[in-house]
């Protein structure tokens, strides 16, 4: 496999063509089939990676910690109580520092003009974690996911996110689907659909692509005929505990349960979440809006979530292989 990514930053997918997607994808498949097989050759040895969490993460710290161990590399975490970004030192002086000691950075924050500014500053590969706008490794991760279980290329398989669309993960899928030629529906309520600066784009680019793009209010008509029915939180990282009351009123007729996935008509769809999801009582956040609203389960059933039809886990494993595929791809 020959292409080179060399020295690019991954900020957000719409500034990656299709075809460097398509290598990335192609890519994590290889890494996670050298894994499996106990045969992977490391390419990251002598990198230093520096891990930057403003926001909490589970997922996301240790898949880059995995894969640079198992490649080879060392990574340096810092999250806001252990450094001096944007406190007692400018995020442009801590980017031009970090530059000089690493190979490489990694950010997980709030706003997408923080990782810009580490990218122009560091003069080093620099990958988003996630940041409110956009969130490109876990969308890598779903597409090589909705790859392994559609059975059929991403250009004939389709796809339902349901929720909140109005940041990183329903813009993110947009613009990941869009660029695979996919067909993409986006379920939400009209107040929180997408940009319509986004869609107006998106629709641009699937002229070239053959992307198939929906964005509807009604969840069965949404559903009907999709591959894979995706949701996430209702309330994201940042946001007060006062909007739990107005979006579970907004986003109840969204939730994925087994109605919603029967309505797809089709015996093999697949749900996706990209986690952490409250579908029981097990935890804190969870009981916390029972005590409040009554409700056991909010965005995803339990039913649903722990079906044959849920594929959250291993969703959640190729964020390791994707990961180490943009690694791979931009330092070695």
């Amino acid at each position: 496999m020959s292409y080179n990514l060399h020295n690019r930053s991954l900020l957000d997918l719409i500034d990656f063509a299709p075809r460097d997607i398509r290598y990335l994808i192609d890519l994590a498949a290889e890494l996670k089939r050298a894994k499996a097989a106990g045969n992977e050759h490391q390419r990251l040895k002598g990198k230093n990676i520096a891990l930057i969490f403003e926001k909490a993460s589970t997922r996301t710290r240790c898949a880059f910690e995995v894969a640079v161990h198992d490649q080879g590399g060392h990574v340096t975490y810092l999250d806001s109580a252990g450094s001096q970004l944007g406190h007692k030192e400018s995020l442009k002086d801590t980017a031009r520092v970090l530059g000089r000691m690493f190979d490489g950075i990694e950010y997980r924050g709030f706003h997408q003009t923080v990782v810009q500014d580490i990218a122009r500053f560091s003069h080093v590969p620099v990958w988003n974690g996630l940041t409110d706008e956009a969130h490109p490794t876990q969308v890598l991760a779903d597409l090589l996911t909705m790859e392994e279980f559609g059975e059929r290329p991403l250009h004939e398989l389709s796809f339902c996110y349901l929720g909140d669309a109005r940041f990183n993960m329903g813009c993110s899928l947009l613009v990941g689907g869009t660029q695979m030629g996919m067909d993409v529906r986006i379920c939400s309520p009209a107040e929180l659909a997408p940009p319509a600066e986004l869609v107006t784009w998106m629709r641009e680019l699937a002229k070239t692509t053959g992307a198939r793009i929906t964005l509807e209010t009604d969840s069965l008509k949404a559903v009907a005929g999709a591959d894979f029915l995706y949701t996430d939180v209702w309330v994201s990282m940042g946001e007060g505990d006062a909007v739990w009351k107005e979006r579970i009123a907004q986003l109840m007729p969204y939730q994925v349960n087994h109605a919603l996935m029967q309505a797809t008509g089709k015996p093999r769809t697949r749900f996706m979440h990209c986690l952490p999801a409250f579908h029981n009582l097990d935890t804190e956040v969870g009981r916390e809006v029972h005590e409040k609203y009554g409700l056991t389960e909010i965005e995803v059933t339990d039913e649903v979530f722990e079906s044959d039809a849920s594929v959250v886990f291993t969703q959640a494993e190729n964020r390791l292989h994707t990961i180490k595929a943009v690694l791979v791809a931009t330092l070695s």
